[in-house]
């Protein structure tokens, strides 16, 4: 095993453990880690950028397949501008709008607890986003898999 898969492997192994204390984690064979928050599905991935910089990236996909609305995009993009934790995107596909909240940060040496609270934060602030997404859209119901 490479010091870069080592390096990247023990960050999901870590971030895995700080997550298992709150939420029901699944392990792709990749190595990516999977889960869901209030019906709203995570994955989370490492990467090592440079020597001793390894980084968790987690996307969190907050709505999908939603009508194309302007309103709605520019107050994604309003809201986006709010946020501590994450970027918030709107991706147009063919069957509508999808809102993504993707958060990276550097974690190498993060002990478990903290680490465990901070990938919470942004978990929460997905649910919360996709909540207050969906009191916005009238005659919207969340979107099922």
């Amino acid at each position: 095993m490479t010091a870069e898969a080592a390096a990247t492997a023990s960050l999901l192994t870590l971030a895995r453990e700080s997550l298992e204390r709150f939420l029901e984690v699944q392990v792709d064979d990749d190595g990516a880690l999977k889960f869901r928050h209030a019906d709203v599905p995570c994955v989370i991935q490492a990467s090592q950028l440079a020597e001793g910089l390894t980084v968790l990236s987690m996307t969190c996909v907050v709505a999908w397949d939603l009508p194309k609305d302007e309103s709605l995009a520019a107050s994604a993009a309003e809201r986006a501008g709010q946020g501590l934790f994450g970027t918030l995107g709107v991706i147009y596909t063919e069957q509508g709008m999808d809102v993504t909240l993707r958060y990276a940060f550097p974690a190498e040496g993060m002990d478990p607890a903290p680490l465990g609270t901070l990938l919470m934060l942004v978990v929460s602030t997905a649910s919360q986003l996709r909540t207050e997404l969906f009191g916005a859209v009238p005659g919207e119901s969340s979107p099922s898999e």
